[in-house]
Formats: C-alpha cells, structure tokens, sequence
C-alpha cells in the first residue's frame, strides 16, 4: 500500500510524497512475494513472478498518483464527507478496474509467465483482483485523507494561536493606550492649576511630570517591568502630587528587597496610587496617607503588592466607568490569566483605610533569603 501525501507545492514535500509512495508500493510487492511463499509453496519465485509484483507496485503507484491528481483537481478535499464519500467510491472503483486491465495487459503482452505459474487469470479471478486493488485503493485514500486532515488541523492550530497572540497583542495595546492618556491629563490638569499660583513648583512638577511620560512611552511597547522601575516612577509620581497637596499627602514604601526584581505589568502600581489619591486623599481637607507595601508569599510563588490609603471605597456611581481599574484587571487577566487578581475593598480592620491588593504569579526563581524590609516615607 502506499504511503501518505502532502499536497503542499514545496520541492521538500514532492520529493517526500514521491518517496513514500515508492516506497510503499515497493513494500506492498514485497509483501505479495511473502504471501506467495508462505501459502503457495510450490510456486517457485523466478524472474516472471519478479517482474509481475514489479509491475503492480508500478500500476498501482500510477493510479493512485492519478487518484490524487483527479482529488486535487476536483478540489475535492474541500467537500463535506457525505459529498466526499460516494465520489471516492466511484473513483476507486473505475481506478481498480483501470488498473487491472492495464496490469493484464502488461502480464499477457510483456511478461508472458509460463503455463506452469497457472496462466492468465479467469473471470471469477479477474474480479477477485479487481475487488482487492479496490480495497487496497481505499486503504490509500484514507491514509491520504487523514494525513490531509491532520495537517489542515495541525495548521488550523498554528493559525488559531496566531490570532490569539495577535488579538491579545492588540487588546494590550489599546488598554495601555485608555490607561496613558488618562494618567497625562490628571498631570497636565495639576500642573494648570499652578502655573499662575506657583510657578517655580509648577517647573518642578513639569520634570516629573517628564520623567513619567517618558517611562511610560517607553514602555509602551512592553509588557512587564521589575517592580523597582515601577516603584522609581511611582516615587516620581508621588513627589509631584506631594507638591501640589503638601502636608496633606503622607506616603510610606514598605517593600521587602527580594521583590524589587519581580517582573509586574508597567503602570499597574501608579494607577493604584493615583486611584488612591484621586479618591482618597485628595477629597478630604485633611488629607490623609499612603502605604505601599510588597512582600513575596511564604512558597516565594506569589507577589502581593498591597495599596493602603485613607479613605472609604464606594461601588462607582452609574455613568463611572472606572476605566483605570477595569483595564488594569484585564491587562492582568491577558499577562497572567486566574492566576493574577487586583481586589479594591475598605480594610475591614481598620476605619477609613482602603486597600488595594495586587497578586501576581512569580514567574523565576528568586533568591530563598531575605533581608529587612525597606522602608522610606514621606
């Protein structure tokens, strides 16, 4: 019988589909010569019987090539397999026939075996060879088929993660492009209200309103960062607003060392922060204070970075999108599926403090020592 197909116009899968079939009918020639030997005993194996199991690995080799052309040339590979299946019957069909009046003719006109090898073959016989050529077409086809299916399935695949990298690349694009341009008005509106009051402090929120930016276009493009870099321009952030709500902005960082290489998504812990203040801390006359803390969990599997702020957290009003906090779960919902959550509740041990807890998979390996905690506030 002969080996499977690949359709594919490339000179690698020619020379492959032409190799395979050589050498599965080489094969199914040979296979006739055991079976001869070990039920026909008497039947000596000379040059005629040879040459006859040469010439049906060749007949055969010729048809299913021609089986295959007639497939390809029908497009038949594209029809639904009810549509597929009464085809192929009729064309394995008219192929078997086909290729035992040709194989009978190369036998009666070429090879001419000897009486004593039993002579031509009879009606009854004649059927009977046509019936197996019939069936051994049949075991082609569908190994020709199934190859067919495999791979168009094994492409379907291929191309199926294609797409789920390209959509996931552009929902990641566009969640960084909502969340940037949210965070550069929020500067850009604090910086315009001290422009006449204060310039100097105006020209000092400006540089970091600077660094942020240039953070965030470079890392646009990027989808984590080590927490240290988000910690840097978190500081750069918390200073700016610092300037503006002076004593009533207190911060504290409480990050323990190990963290500061844990890659997390750029912008997530700055957004938390803004939140916060936005929320919590600008709202109330007396202001309030921040404590931003990071500590791995007990197996070193899990990063927890938890926003602390003074404040009440309420459900948005209808018509609140909250689109930071929205496009920061989903962004974490693409990185790092289940396995990442971002939870906003007020502490249930504390009045007036709200937190806000980030839990991240640590992806590599990290040092098992500790060192103490750092700590700097403000």
């Amino acid at each position: 019988m002969s080996s499977l197909s690949v359709d594919s116009p490339t000179p690698t899968h020619r020379r492959w589909y032409w190799s395979l079939q050589v050498a599965g009918w080489l094969l199914y020639a040979c296979l006739g010569l055991i079976l001869i030997r070990l039920f026909a005993a008497r039947v000596v194996i000379g040059w005629h019987l040879l040459a006859i199991q040469l010439a049906i690995a060749v007949v055969l080799l010729l048809v299913s090539h021609c089986v295959r052309a007639w497939i390809k040339r029908q497009h038949w590979k594209q029809l639904p397999f009810g549509a597929l299946l009464w085809r192929l019957l009729v064309a394995n069909g008219v192929a078997a026939v086909l290729g035992q009046i040709v194989l009978g003719v190369i036998i009666a006109f070429l090879i001419r075996p000897p009486a004593s090898m039993g002579g031509l073959a009879g009606g009854a016989q004649f059927v009977g060879y046509i019936l197996n050529t019939y069936f051994v077409l049949w075991l082609w086809t569908a190994c020709y088929f199934g190859w067919h299916y495999l791979s168009r399935y094994k492409q379907a695949e291929v191309d199926k993660w294609k797409l789920q990298a390209a959509v996931r690349e552009a929902e990641m694009s566009t969640l960084k492009a909502q969340i940037n341009p949210h965070f550069l008005f929020n500067g850009l509106n604090n910086i315009r209200a001290l422009v006449m009051e204060d310039p100097a402090r105006a020209r000092a929120m400006m540089t970091h309103l600077s660094d942020l930016l240039r953070y965030s276009i470079q890392l646009n493009g990027t989808e984590q960062v080590p927490l240290a870099r988000e910690l840097e321009i978190v500081e750069h952030y918390l200073q700016l607003e610092a300037m503006q709500l002076e004593e009533r902005l207190t911060y504290t960082l409480d990050i323990d060392p190990v963290t500061l290489a844990v890659p997390i998504p750029p912008m997530t812990l700055q957004l938390l922060v803004e939140n916060a203040i936005k929320h919590g801390i600008a709202p109330r006359p007396e202001g309030g204070v921040i404590t931003i803390s990071a500590q791995l969990a007990a197996d070193g599997a899990q990063l927890h970075v938890v926003v602390r702020n003074t404040g009440s957290y309420q459900l948005p009003a209808p018509g609140h999108t909250g689109i930071g906090l929205r496009n920061a779960r989903e962004r974490l919902a693409l990185l790092f599926g289940p396995a990442a959550t971002l939870t906003l509740t007020n502490d249930p041990n504390a009045p007036n403090q709200v937190l806000a807890h980030v839990q991240l998979p640590v992806a590599a390996a990290l040092p098992s020592h500790s060192t103490p905690a750092t700590v700097a506030s403000v």
